[in-house]
């Protein structure tokens, strides 16, 4: 299907753009399985265990029946506990053994995994433990039972499922559904109410003015909230509004993350909030509002887990030919139906919002549940089957989120190239402007560090609220810098008309105590490339370690190090601690991050200051802000290779999150041979003369 004819379908029909979604999401569920079940294979366990895909050794804690009534158990981790894991609340694991065997004819002793058949899932987790939901057939018997047990994370099936099941729904929906997936594929007018604005004295202009389009939407709203401008303070306000007006509001979000931030200020004002699924932050505050804490607090609920308790003990005690067990049994079933009924009408009878994942959406405690508004914040973060799963129980949509910051995960190039990153909120952004509302005043950074993404991605329309707009740290700093080390061409010297920085090529190689996660895999080709022509020789390389984790630079990883120290030198150590400033160092590489933890961990500089450091991708900084950001750039090669860093909404989210400094470590001569990095240098230059 060429360009043409696929602009064709998508505005013409909508079942044939919706069966196109279809297909690419299969080419992309089909990808991303045989990568999982390859890279398994191909990595190993204790791989694994290092990249925080696995728990390696594990210990077995209690069991018990959740809420749910699901059986449980803890796991404790008694491995590394300094790696960091991806496990989370609803993901597919699997437990496995190491069984120890000597190979023949040799003294050395190996681990052969053996996985269990039945996927359990993560029913909570924080640092070292984890709560597992075991399925039928599996007892906590089977655990007890053996020794060297781990635990690692299975291929999530249910997530496309859903996906699938949703745009199936919703190519054959009649009805409203039917009329929002039409609509949302046309440039057909959204219908609005007509009345006066409303006012908002602690809202800026532009967000007052977002709110009231939300109000005033029957169809679809779009609050654009570019970095910094106050999207949530303004979507927490639109949703406490439109409770005036309605009795309750769906709320959901692509991850977990987001749906606690936005749950939690809700909470604040004193909204009721029903929250479905564990959250992802961890304390009394956020549990206090999720479905589990709130079933087990309700006055019922102890005689309903007697009952239970009694089902499950009259289980174990069948007898043949014993007639009265069927009758015990139907009647303390019916009985434990209607108690769970009762508390469940009470519970989401009460509450306001209803706060979910995306796919949380699909969870059978709402089913039957309709809404006249969904809310859908970081909209531009998820895939557009993924809304729809939310969408078929509401009648009206309202997105938010940045589409020029980080898009939605997509890991087949076939899939990406024909559009299946495009998200429901790029659509609407494009063929429906009249309901887009960008917020134009942001509250986060510098004016200087500002206004480059402003130009650049918002056409010059973000401005700086005036209390924040010349923040600082020190007298006569200049807010952004570019650290280039060696390879630099003579031009593009260092931004303080000094000489550029330049690294010897042994600056932290010779360390061997790299990160356990990068130190065994398997090193791909250096791109240093010292023979060609005439190339500048090169004192620091980028170089490759794997598919799964990317580059690592390590001579620049400590040159960030170095130039924070100088940095925090210049600031005082008194005054870092008293007024605790916090930063953030970026690197768009997994490798690259994990080095530079542990380069941090052995500085002894650093030690008083490291619960304000804090290191991770682009993405695991999204939403995040720091006083400081440093972001090490990585790519450093003769031909200009800068990879996945053309996806410059990453780059976007990477330079917006500093409220008062910015410090960028990249290899100029490498970097700007794209024109977004060159554009960014020259801005850069241009603050320092």
């Amino acid at each position: 299907m060429n360009d043409k004819s696929h602009k064709t379908d998508i505005t013409s029909s909508p079942i044939l753009a919706l069966q196109r979604q279809r297909q690419l999401l299969e080419t992309e569920y089909n990808s991303d399985k045989e990568e999982f079940l390859r890279h398994a294979k191909a990595v190993g366990i204790m791989r694994r265990v290092k990249r925080g895909d696995a728990w390696w050794p594990v210990r077995v804690g209690r069991s018990y029946y959740n809420s749910l009534n699901q059986l449980v158990v803890e796991i404790f981790r008694t491995g590394d506990s300094d790696i960091e894991h991806n496990f989370e609340f609803g993901r597919p694991v699997s437990f496995f053994v190491f069984e120890k065997t000597t190979a023949a004819g040799s003294d050395a002793s190996s681990f052969t995994p053996l996985h269990s058949k039945l996927n359990a899932t993560v029913s909570y987790v924080d640092g070292d433990r984890m709560v597992v939901a075991l399925p039928d057939g599996l007892s906590v018997a089977d655990l007890l039972d053996r020794e060297n047990l781990g635990l690692q994370l299975s291929f999530d099936e249910t997530s496309y499922r859903l996906m699938f099941e949703a745009l199936d729904r919703t190519m054959r929906a009649k009805g409203r559904l039917a009329y929002l997936r039409d609509l949302f594929y046309s440039r057909h007018k959204a219908e609005t109410f007509t009345f006066s604005p409303l006012r908002f004295p602690y809202l800026n202009a532009t967000q007052e003015l977002a709110v009231n389009e939300v109000l005033r939407a029957k169809d679809v709203a779009v609050v654009h909230g570019p970095p910094g401008t106050g999207k949530t303070t303004t979507l927490v306000e639109a949703i406490y509004e439109t409770l005036r007006r309605e009795s309750q509001v769906l709320v959901c979000a692509q991850s977990n993350m987001a749906v606690d931030w936005i749950s939690e200020q809700l909470v604040d004002r004193g909204v009721n909030v029903m929250r479905i699924g564990n959250p992802t932050k961890v304390n009394d505050k956020m549990l206090s509002f999720t479905y589990e804490r709130r079933f087990e607090a309700h006055p019922d609920y102890p005689q309903l887990w007697s009952i239970r308790k009694a089902i499950r003990d009259l289980r174990a005690r069948r007898r043949r030919g014993d007639e009265r067990w069927h009758q015990k049994m139907e009647s303390l079933k019916s009985r434990a139906t209607e108690l769970e009924l009762r508390i469940n009408n009470e519970l989401f009878g009460e509450a306001r919002v209803i706060a979910s994942t995306l796919t949380g959406s699909a969870n059978r405690l709402l089913d039957g549940m309709k809404f006249a508004t969904l809310f859908i914040d970081e909209a531009a973060q998820a895939l557009e089957a993924a809304c729809w799963i939310a969408i078929r129980r509401a009648s009206r949509v309202i997105l938010a989120g940045d589409h020029c910051q980080l898009p939605p995960t997509v890991k087949s190039l076939e899939a990406m190239r024909g559009g299946l990153a495009m998200t429901l909120m790029e659509r609407i952004v494009a063929q429906k402007p009249e309901v887009v509302t960008l917020l134009k005043v942001q509250y986060r950074m510098n004016e200087d560090i500002m206004r480059f993404s402003s130009d650049w991605f918002y056409g010059g329309m973000v401005e700086s609220a005036p209390e924040i707009r010349y923040r600082g740290i020190l007298d006569y700093d200049i807010p952004m810098e570019w650290v280039s080390p060696g390879g630099a061409s003579p031009e593009l010297s260092r931004l303080d008309g000094g000489e550029a920085t330049v690294l010897s090529s042994d600056m932290g190689t010779s360390d061997a105590a790299v990160s356990d996660a990068v130190s065994d895999m398997n090193s791909g080709p250096s791109s240093d490339t010292r023979q060609t022509g005439q190339a500048p020789v090169r004192d620091y390389v980028e170089e490759f370690v794997g598919e799964s984790f990317g580059r690592i630079n390590k001579a620049e990883a400590e040159l960030t190090l170095s130039t924070l120290e100088a940095y925090f030198t210049r600031i005082g150590k008194q005054r870092i601690l008293d007024e605790r400033l916090d930063v953030g160092i970026i690197s768009p590489y997994r490798a690259q991050v994990q080095y530079l933890r542990r380069l941090l961990m052995k500085r002894e500089f650093f030690k008083p200051f490291r619960r304000y450091i804090s290191v991770n991708t682009v993405d695991g900084f999204q939403g995040q802000e720091r006083d400081i950001i440093l972001i090490s750039m990585v790519r450093a090669n003769d031909n200009g290779d800068i990879g996945f860093l053309r996806d410059l909404r990453r780059m976007n989210v990477a330079i917006t999150r500093a409220r008062m400094k910015l410090i960028i470590l990249g290899d100029a001569s490498t970097m700007t041979r794209h024109r977004f990095y060159r554009c960014l240098w020259q801005y850069i230059r241009g603050l320092h003369d």
